[in-house]
């Protein structure tokens, strides 16, 4: 365990909670101590000042920072001037780092995870770690802050109610294509992440699967040239495909998939179609679950259709 020439550290061995060190006070509400386990620090995704007060105390008090690259966050905690034992933690060391990870939660140490940028976990490494946390009986506590993909649904002007986060889609064309058809009667609105490089012909597979819906192009979150463009998938495939790939990180929002709406008109048309093979209750029962209605209500207006017919 690190120790500190200034702040006093409470005997960790029998789980006690842990005093910050002078550095870490700020102005503000009373600083608690930290107790034993795993924190998941959410850091800035562009600009260094959208880290909050809470995230800089824990990542100053912890005995160990998991960073997954050490330098990126080694420049975060200088420019707020913070010192903290950084150690590697990412997809290709996980497997050997964890151990040693569980063994200083189970002596009592305060453990941060963070990822080069926003919020652990997301699109980033940690999660084999903290089921392996849970199990092993540990704490953990999340530290929220910045993320990439709640930024951007918050400025896409897209509905918000509900979304579906789904990652990076696959590189390859035919491989991205058939995944982005697995979201395609998902309701609520897509986030993506992409590599600018590949942001081009990604818009151009998410035309052709979801069709035309509105979307944006978020870019640069919190930067000096941030960027949404916003409009129909098509257009915006078409203009990245004449500009050429964009710098900067990328988030892509896109509109739920128009409702599948079910008027009488439809209705009467389906059970009439139906009804041509089916008895009456079998044809009912199909047409009520596709259209969302009352069974009973289907029953009764195919009873009525298949009257009127003779």
């Amino acid at each position: 365990m690190r120790e500190r020439e200034r702040g006093a550290t409470s005997d960790f061995m029998t789980g006690s909670s842990r005093e910050f060190p002078p550095e870490a006070s700020r102005t503000g509400p009373k600083v608690q101590a930290l107790s034993p386990g795993l924190y998941l620090v959410a850091t800035p995704i562009g600009n260094l000042r959208d880290i909050t007060l809470r995230a800089l105390d824990v990542l100053a008090a912890a005995d160990r920072v998991l960073a997954e690259d050490t330098r990126v966050t080694k420049r975060l905690l200088d420019a707020h001037g913070v010192s903290a034992a950084l150690q590697p933690y990412h997809d290709h060391n996980g497997e050997r780092v964890r151990p040693a990870v569980l063994e200083a939660l189970a002596a009592g140490e305060v453990v941060a995870l963070v990822s080069d940028a926003g919020t652990p976990l997301v699109s980033d490494p940690g999660y084999k770690l903290v089921r392996e946390v849970i199990e092993a009986g540990h704490e953990v506590i999340a530290i929220p802050g910045a993320s990439a993909a709640l930024a951007a649904l918050c400025i896409a002007g897209l509905p918000t109610d509900c979304f579906t986060f789904a990652g990076f889609p696959p590189s390859k064309t035919a491989a991205r294509e058939a995944w982005l058809a697995r979201f395609s009667a998902v309701p609520g609105s897509l986030v993506f992440y992409e590599g600018a490089s590949r942001l081009p012909a990604a818009l151009t597979s998410m035309a052709k699967v979801f069709g035309d819906r509105p979307a944006a192009v978020c870019r640069e979150l919190t930067k000096l040239h941030e960027e949404a463009r916003r409009g129909g998938l098509d257009a915006l495939a078409a203009h990245y495909e004449d500009a050429g790939a964009p710098k900067g990180e990328v988030v892509i929002v896109i509109a739920p998939a128009a409702p599948d709406i079910w008027d009488e008109a439809r209705i009467d048309a389906a059970l009439q179609e139906a009804l041509q093979t089916q008895r009456v209750k079998d044809a009912a029962a199909d047409i009520a679950s596709k259209a969302g209605r009352p069974k009973r209500d289907i029953y009764a207006r195919a009873l009525a259709l298949k009257d009127a017919s003779g």
